[in-house]
């Protein structure tokens, strides 16, 4: 059921939506995972990043494929849990989801670059555009193996997703997430152009760079 909310009332809900938005999207599970399976601190690692990618460098596929899920899974349960109480609260906790990702107060509000958790808003709050945002992803990742340049052009492309098959709030609103994905890769962005980023590589990284065998 959606309750009807006024704005003169709706304040501590969406206040609510942001703050349980935010605290689910701050479970750092890269780090969390990485720990418990004794690979210690995954910020030590790669490109220091939380999230699945670097899980990848450090512990292989498999542990990378759950960071990704849990990851999305944050986002989602964030927006499906608020969707109970409307459209702004929803959007806002997916708001909140992401900047919890990028920001977690916990680890000194240095976090991951917000991809999974974006994705999986979006396949909550608009499933066909997440939907097609991640079939987006996988196409550019499979293509050029850069999971950042796959990020780009998946978040690049939501807000055309949506201008064909979601209401124009989210629209903007995944306008505003492609803003801040594209924000959280200017490092990528940056080593892209200068032929500097690192491709997918389905393996451990050795402190020399080389790969080892996945798990």
């Amino acid at each position: 059921m959606i309750y009807p909310l006024s704005w003169a009332h709706s304040w501590p809900y969406l206040a609510g939506a942001l703050a349980g938005g935010y605290v689910l999207g701050a479970i750092p599970f890269g780090l969390v995972l990485a720990r418990l399976a004794g690979l210690g601190d995954v910020r030590r690692i790669g490109s220091g990043n939380i999230g699945a990618t670097n899980v990848l460098r450090a512990g292989g596929r498999w542990l990378a494929a759950l960071t990704l899920v849990l990851d999305a899974a944050k986002g989602a349960a964030a927006v499906a849990l608020a969707l109970d109480y409307g459209q702004d609260c929803a959007i806002v906790a997916g708001a909140g989801a992401v900047l919890g990702h990028l920001f977690p107060v916990w680890l000194g509000f240095r976090g991951g670059k917000g991809v999974a958790t974006g994705l999986g808003v979006l396949l909550v709050l608009a499933p066909l555009v997440g939907a097609l945002a991640a079939a987006t992803w996988l196409a550019v990742a499979g293509l050029f193996r850069y999971s950042s340049l796959a990020a780009l052009a998946a978040f690049a492309a939501s807000p055309v997703y949506a201008v064909w098959f979601a209401d124009p709030q989210r629209v903007e609103f995944a306008g505003a997430l492609a803003v801040a994905i594209w924000l959280s890769h200017l490092g990528n962005i940056r080593r892209l152009v200068s032929g500097a980023e690192s491709k997918i590589r389905l393996g451990r990284e050795r402190p020399d760079g080389a790969a080892t065998r996945p798990w």
